[in-house]
């Protein structure tokens, strides 16, 4: 499993353009890398051995917004990681740098040479390039692998092609971010985290909510998640994370109570073991499994009792989970 979190983003950047000497003429990955889960670091390992074989950066360049989101904002893509996760963990994971390049209007409209010429040749200097065998780039998606390896031949930059990366305990299945977007809709917690190799998180700001939680005793570190996002309403064990890095067991809620008001889906985190103001501060939330669906319960005193229910489930799973960091 992924471990701790020990990089930091001094080599992430928002651009090819401007990339430092000391980064350009390395090995590049390419893709969304969205979840940076098991198939994409089959796509860095690749990367990363041919680098030290050639004793040049290993590079990632990824793409903000997800250009589904930039091409369909109607219907935004459900993140597994934000950009700034994201490149966290693509430096965790070896990566000397990571490059995410604005998908705009301008990038849209590019043709594919024009994409290979202005931040391949240019702007990273490849010396080297890793992708996905569907690899498609440049306007209508008009580039192709054949067009990307032809390209190489041409221009002296080698061009290495990954198949699809086979779950390795349903070898029928691959591993893909819709794969696990899936799961998560579905409350499978397991299968997403197997996936992505490590616990699936969301990272915000403590907001203020209506204090139902400390009325009955349940007092909540409370996250407003993007609208887009596809997690199944339900109980989940969780450990957050605070600011100061240090990090708690607990029981989240994420949902729209329906025992009360039915309202906009919020997650509610009850902290173990904790007594303190959480409103304001940045955290994070690990998901460490599934407990039970959302349901509207008779009357708060039945409401209780479950979550009572809940939190002995939680820290059940708990204590065979060890814990995961982000810094």
């Amino acid at each position: 499993m992924l471990a701790a979190m020990q990089g930091t983003l001094s080599d992430w950047y928002e651009s090819t353009s401007g990339l430092p000497a000391r980064l350009q003429g390395g090995v590049v990955a390419i893709g969304n890398f969205d979840g940076v889960h098991l198939g994409h670091r089959a796509v860095l390992e690749q990367t990363l051995e041919i680098a030290r074989t050639t004793s040049v950066p290993a590079l990632a360049l990824t793409f903000e917004p997800h250009p589904r989101t930039f091409f369909r904002p109607q219907q935004p893509v459900f993140r597994l990681t934000g950009a700034r996760r994201k490149a966290h963990l693509l430096l965790d994971a070896g990566m000397d740098g990571v490059v995410s390049e604005p998908f705009d209007d301008g990038l849209a409209r590019q043709t594919a040479e024009d994409f290979l010429q202005k931040h391949l040749q240019q702007g990273l200097k490849v010396s080297h390039v890793v992708a996905g065998h569907d690899f498609h780039f440049g306007r209508n998606r008009g580039g192709t692998p054949d067009l990307l390896m032809q390209w190489g031949r041409e221009h002296g930059f080698g061009v290495t092609l990954i198949d699809a990366f086979n779950d390795p305990q349903q070898p029928s299945s691959i591993v893909s971010s819709s794969r696990i977007r899936t799961a998560l809709g579905e409350g499978d917690v397991a299968t997403a985290n197997r996936l992505l190799d490590r616990p699936f998180d969301v990272a915000g700001t403590v907001v203020e909510g209506a204090r139902l939680g400390r009325t009955l005793g349940y007092p909540t570190a409370n996250l407003k998640l993007p609208e887009e996002t596809q997690l199944r309403h339900g109980v989940y064990a969780v450990r957050l994370q605070r600011a100061d890095g240090s990090l708690h067991d607990g029981v989240a809620s994420f949902g729209r109570r329906p025992t009360f008001d039915n309202g906009a889906p919020l997650l509610e985190t009850f902290i173990f073991d904790f007594s303190g103001d959480l409103y304001g501060e940045a955290v994070t939330v690990f998901f460490h499994g599934w407990i039970r669906a959302e349901e509207k319960f008779e009357s708060a005193e039945a409401l209780v009792y479950q979550m009572d229910e809940d939190s002995l489930a939680a820290r059940r799973i708990l204590e065979r989970s060890p814990p995961v960091t982000v810094q």
